[in-house]
């Protein structure tokens, strides 16, 4: 059983930025397509950003294009998502997923999709 530990969260002002990380532990991180969902007080979770084990392909949701970056370190088993211009409706509990894909450039924007879910980590952005 994998294990996903994201970090980085905080309090941030509108406007100002963040850089979230979530490691994994086991030995195959390579072999993960990574996602990145949120989930906000009273609402569903949602999609924000995945990537394909290789890096070579990118989604993202309309709400945070231009703004959010996800990438990865395969030699550090990281994958990260750096938040700029953050707005208070970015404000939620993020949740990174994995899951063992064969296909370097396939990943998905379903959480469905993934088998590995971190605890989370909370961003809070203030007006």
């Amino acid at each position: 059983q994998e294990q996903l530990v994201e970090s980085g969260g905080g309090l941030v002002q509108a406007g100002d930025s963040l850089r979230l990380s979530c490691g994994a532990s086991g030995h195959t991180f390579s072999t993960y397509a990574m996602g990145w969902f949120r989930q906000a007080p009273g609402k569903e979770r949602e999609f924000v950003a995945a990537i394909s084990r290789n890096g070579g392909n990118t989604y993202y949701a309309d709400s945070v294009k231009g703004r959010f970056t996800i990438s990865r370190d395969n030699a550090k088993n990281t994958v990260y998502l750096q938040m700029n211009t953050l707005k208070p409706e970015d404000t939620a509990v993020y949740y990174c997923a994995a899951r063992t894909y064969y296909n370097d450039y396939y990943t998905s924007t379903s959480e469905e999709w993934f088998d590995y879910w971190g605890q989370g980590t909370q961003v809070t952005v203030s007006p």
